[in-house]
């Protein structure tokens, strides 16, 4: 999933980084990388390519601030998603 995340993310928000540069602990949203706008397009990007629903509690900013907060909700939200 990191990988999947990292090429959205360059893709969309960091076109002159590669993957090998971004670091999974770097933080997104401090470092001006990803707005509020970014973040909608972000969550809708998740929803799609993980088939995952962010409902209004995971609207946590924190989810979304790094690589690796990013695949840690995705793998919780897909866990919710199983049992349910």
């Amino acid at each position: 999933m990191t990988a999947s995340i990292k090429n959205f993310l360059i893709q969309e928000f960091m076109p002159d980084v590669k993957a090998t540069e971004l670091a999974t602990d770097y933080d997104l949203l401090t470092n001006g990388v990803v707005d509020s706008l970014g973040l909608l397009k972000l969550i809708a990007w998740i929803e799609t390519e993980f088939t995952v629903t962010v409902d209004d509690a995971a609207l946590d900013p924190d989810n979304f601030r790094t690589v690796d907060a990013i695949d840690a909700f995705v793998a919780r939200a897909s866990v919710t998603a199983e049992a349910s």
